[in-house]
């Protein structure tokens, strides 16, 4: 039927018995009122099988998605490759203590714990650190170019927490993320004995023992950035030291002393408040 009044078309919708024609349900509605309905009703059943295959088993059907099988093999490759690195760094020092012991020269002094792992980046020569570090220093000078005074009443510029560049404190997988409400730091699993780095220049302000976290280091940087590392063996600073971004602060400790499962135990802080290491420093 047609209203003549508002020129507004209006169509009817009714079931009815065949025999008695007894009429048993009746709709009325307009052409708009039909098209934003069947639009409203695709949104949801567009959401609902998203969020049936996000949020259930369903996804693990797709082809090409990370099982958890597949991500524990991502895992454990990634530890892999990093004890690969370890050795290849341990041939180079060893050939180089070689080469100089032939030529009459001081062979390198390491660190007598983290030989077994990974030779101390403080006592290795100078092309070696330039060699692993030479991206990390290319980010820190470009961050301070623009500065023109010298000395250390330079003034600096207190760039935001986004616009650093963070060094990795250590290789790994993160086997329990941040969450600000119940676990406002990250686990970062990597091998017993690996040596920890500090992630900006920065001072030790805190050092101490527990009973449940080994050695714990804290460092204070620029910004209002504090980080503090726990789960360690040893400490290679003490506190009031002025350590660079990619130094040795640290070697981690074994699970079996410490924690359930070699981790570093890291936490971010800016302005006071925790923050996820993961949004700024690629593990």
């Amino acid at each position: 039927m047609e209203n003549r009044d508002k020129k507004i078309r209006i169509f009817r919708l009714h079931l009815a018995n065949v025999t008695s024609h007894e009429r048993l349900w009746s709709l009325r509605f307009t052409q708009p009122a039909m098209i934003a309905s069947l639009i409203s009703a695709g949104v949801i059943l567009l959401v609902g099988i998203f969020s049936l295959i996000a949020f259930t088993p369903i996804k693990n059907l797709i082809p090409g998605y990370p099982n958890a099988h597949s991500r524990r093999l991502a895992a454990q490759n990634a530890l892999r490759v990093d004890s690969l690195e370890n050795k290849i760094l341990q041939w180079e020092l060893y050939t180089e203590n070689m080469r100089r012991v032939v030529a009459g020269e001081d062979p390198i002094k390491m660190d007598s714990l983290v030989l077994g792992t990974r030779a101390s980046r403080e006592a290795a020569p100078e092309k070696y650190l330039a060699l692993r570090d030479s991206i990390l220093r290319a980010d820190v000078q470009k961050e301070e170019q623009f500065f023109l005074a010298s000395g250390t009443d330079a003034p600096r510029r207190m760039l935001p927490i986004e616009a650093l560049s963070f060094y990795t404190p250590v290789k790994g997988v993160i086997s329990r993320p941040f969450e600000l409400s119940l676990h406002p730091w990250a686990d970062i699993t990597a091998p017993a004995g690996s040596v920890i780095m500090s992630v900006l220049d920065g001072s030790v302000i805190y050092t101490f023992w527990e009973d449940e976290s080994g050695y714990t280091v804290v460092m204070q940087h620029q910004g209002d950035i504090v980080s503090i590392y726990k789960n360690n063996e040893k400490l290679l600073h003490k506190t009031g030291d002025r350590v660079k971004a990619g130094t040795p602060i640290a070697v981690l400790a074994s699970s079996n002393s410490l924690t359930r499962g070699d981790h570093l135990h890291f936490e971010l802080w800016c302005d006071g408040k925790a923050v996820d290491p993961a949004l700024y420093i690629k593990f």
